[in-house]
């Protein structure tokens, strides 16, 4: 799990990070999300370098509440079983906390490497979301 505080609404943070396709927005090694409009979503995440792809699936939303889950169909990481929420709730004083959580089951034999890459991901996702709304 990781959080972090930016100094923003929750309602502002969720209408920069919502919507299940803006990740390509504020994820650094997205560069392009395809959604299949369906109910519940399913997107496709390609990486910048064109090298690698994530099919991911909306399993819960909350608009209300201010997270979504999602679980991988497939990725490139030695996982398996990944779900992961993400939440932002109010701190108070203008500031709201975004937290990401996942579960998953690492490979046998790749548990550090499997840690090391989601809490990469995790961690530049959201400086990335601070930086953006810092301007």
């Amino acid at each position: 799990m990781r959080t972090i505080d930016v100094k923003a609404s929750p309602s502002a943070v969720w209408s920069m990070i919502g919507p299940f396709c803006a990740i390509k927005d504020w994820l650094p090694p997205v560069g392009a999300c395809i959604e299949d409009g369906k109910t519940p979503p399913t997107r496709t995440l390609v990486t910048k370098d064109g090298k690698a792809a994530f099919v991911e699936t909306q399993i819960a939303r909350d608009d209300a509440e201010y997270s979504y889950s999602y679980a991988f169909i497939s990725s490139p990481l030695p996982v398996t079983n990944y779900t992961s929420t993400i939440k932002v709730t109010p701190k108070g004083d203008g500031f709201s906390t975004i937290t990401w959580t996942g579960s998953y089951t690492p490979d046998q034999g790749k548990e550090k490497a499997a840690s090391e890459a989601l809490n990469g991901v995790y961690e530049a996702g959201l400086a990335e979301i601070k930086a953006k709304l810092a301007k």
